[in-house]
């Protein structure tokens, strides 16, 4: 499960990289700061995934959980959202 919400966190910044490259929002002066966001995501889910291959399920799950507990939240959020539905009046 860790693994899958790692791989659509990278996927969704992978994402919002390639529309910004589409609209001129990623430019020269923050392209370091996208290519560094993006290789730590890559490395997140291929790290987790080989410490996982290698039976080091601990470690796994800690480098995992790095980039999965933002997904893992953000679903909170929206289902919370989803279940009280709130009025924002």
């Amino acid at each position: 499960m860790l693994l899958v919400c790692s791989a659509l966190t990278t996927l969704v910044a992978l994402g919002f990289f390639l529309v910004g490259l589409a609209d001129g929002s990623v430019s020269e002066f923050n392209i370091v700061l996208w290519i560094a966001l993006l290789g730590m995501l890559s490395l997140s889910v291929f790290g987790g995934w080989l410490l996982f291959r290698r039976s080091r399920w601990v470690l796994a799950l800690l480098v995992l959980s790095l980039s999965a507990l933002p997904c893992l939240l953000a679903a909170l959020f929206v289902g919370m959202l989803w279940l009280t539905n709130p009025h924002w009046q």
